[in-house]
């Protein structure tokens, strides 16, 4: 089981638009890129699937986690590290960072890795707002304590 080292993470989530400082390397998880944006890689594993915009959370849960069943965890982490080059990688999508109460996928991603590895994935500039099943991202009537 992987655990953090010390007070950096080996993975954390973010927005698209959020700045953020040069010792992360930013990897794309949604289903497409921003326009006008450079600098990143992309890792389309951990897309949603097409549905991402027409279901209900619990629904939603259901399907990206059946998605999420046919990877291997560590291969992932492994994956996402190398991209990343030296750097901690940041698993982006559009939704806004917290306060934005709009979720999204990279919460699940914070609680299947925290579930299936040990993995602490928090949202960069928001890591007091939970990890896994509390990652401030998730839908809220999903979340645990």
């Amino acid at each position: 089981m992987i655990h953090d080292v010390g007070h950096s993470p080996l993975l954390v989530t973010s927005c698209w638009f959020t700045k953020l400082p040069d010792k992360y390397a930013r990897i794309g998880i949604s289903r497409g890129t921003p326009r006008g944006q450079r600098g990143f890689k992309v890792y389309r594993k951990l897309a949603p699937g097409p549905w991402f915009n027409t279901v209900e959370p619990v629904e939603y849960r259901k399907r990206y986690f059946a998605q999420l069943d046919r990877l291997e965890p560590q291969t992932t982490v492994d994956e996402l590290v190398a991209l990343a080059g030296g750097k901690i990688p940041a698993l982006l999508c559009f939704e806004r960072e917290p306060p934005d109460e709009a979720w999204c996928h990279r919460g699940f991603v914070s609680a299947w890795l925290r579930d299936t590895l040990g993995l602490l994935v928090p949202e960069v500039g928001h890591e007091a707002g939970g990890i896994g099943w509390s990652h401030p991202k998730l839908p809220p009537a999903l979340r645990a304590d």
